[in-house]
């Protein structure tokens, strides 16, 4: 991040919404939006002297789409990117597939409220925006995985288990379909996964996912068995299993800075199968996931964290590591790894 306020460019097609959004933005002295552009032609075509801190991105742009400039931006030239997305539910889909692509973060344009710019609600998401601005990324290549010869067996993954939670926060979507797609359509060991995203946003990354992993991907409903396959908390709820492996959806906790949040997961994990939970931390920032690592250790079971290279942001795997997860591991081994585990089968 450039010393002074915090600088930003705003890709939108609409001169009115840019406009708006830009003064909402500014209301914050530490914000100042240095450039818009109406499309993402005319985005990339200044990037190389583009001198800003974070772009936010429309997705619904003329020419090429927000998602496929996000691609180039983050192959040639790494900036954080805030999706301002039209598309909620299962029209979301898009916003997943602009995540995947490497966008940080998205929040829905009806939540913005431009009107009140002034309020609690406004302040918390132009700190948020400024967070995301100090990131510094990575280039990403193209997801292309050449053969790599296997790991050699990790005896601390010759276990059974019950039920593998899974936590990712910022950078989660790519990474959680990292992770994903090595897990087959036969797995037996449900796993369960706390995605933080804006509200609005879950249906879609879940119908995204379903598509683009062989497992099923599915999202939790209240008194859901979780059998094989993938679950998904709501955005809106905590994702809660009991020993029966039955799910159940928590709208009422708080205490958190997150709904869901993986430490409640991974605390009920532990308290559902004891030694044979797994909990893993992909990449976010802040600390969640970090008592539920604890409980999941204090209970027997296995934890992971993903390592500080892979790592869009070293956040939320760092503090699972400092909490004692047991294994520290490249984004690309973590699926394989989960692959050795032993199924432990549902006991009632």
């Amino acid at each position: 991040m450039t010393g002074g306020p915090c600088r930003l460019a705003i890709c939108e097609d609409s001169e009115a919404y840019a406009a708006a959004l830009r003064g909402f933005l500014e209301e914050d002295p530490e914000i100042d939006v240095v450039e818009t552009f109406a499309t993402g032609e005319d985005l990339l075509a200044n990037l190389d002297r583009l001198e800003v801190d974070l772009i936010t991105m429309d997705l619904e742009l003329p020419g090429i789409s927000g998602r496929e400039a996000i691609e180039t931006i983050m192959r040639e030239r790494p900036l954080p990117i805030l999706v301002v997305s039209a598309h909620a539910g299962k029209q979301s889909q898009r916003t997943a597939e602009a995540l995947a692509a490497g966008a940080l973060e998205a929040i829905h344009k009806d939540g913005v409220r431009l009107g009140e710019p002034g309020d609690v609600w406004a302040n918390a998401l132009r700190s948020r925006i400024k967070r995301l601005a100090s990131l510094q990324l990575k280039r990403r290549a193209r997801d292309e995985r050449p053969l790599r010869p296997p790991s050699p067996p990790r005896p601390e993954l010759d276990r059974p288990a019950r039920a593998i939670a899974i936590g990712a926060s910022t950078g989660g979507p790519p990474a959680l379909l990292r992770v994903l797609r090595d897990i087959p359509a036969d797995f037996p060991t449900p796993i369960l996964v706390v995605q933080h995203i804006a509200v609005g946003f879950g249906e879609g990354l879940v119908e995204w996912l379903d598509g683009s992993v062989p497992a099923p991907v599915r999202l939790a409903a209240e008194g859901d068995m979780a059998s094989h396959g993938i679950w998904f908390a709501p955005d809106d709820a905590h994702l809660v299993v009991d020993p029966s492996m039955t799910l159940s959806l928590d709208r009422e906790t708080r205490g958190g800075a997150h709904m869901p949040a993986v430490d409640i997961l991974f605390k009920s994990l532990a308290a559902a199968a004891g030694d044979e939970s797994i909990g893993v931390v992909l990449t976010g920032m802040g600390a969640d996931g970090a008592d539920g690592v604890r409980a999941i250790g204090e209970a027997g079971g296995l934890t992971m964290a993903q390592d500080e290279a892979s790592s869009a942001v070293y956040g939320m795997p760092r503090v699972a590591r400092d909490a004692g997860a047991d294994l520290i591991l490249p984004l690309d081994e973590i699926g394989h790894a989960l692959q050795t585990l032993r199924n432990a089968g549902v006991r009632g």
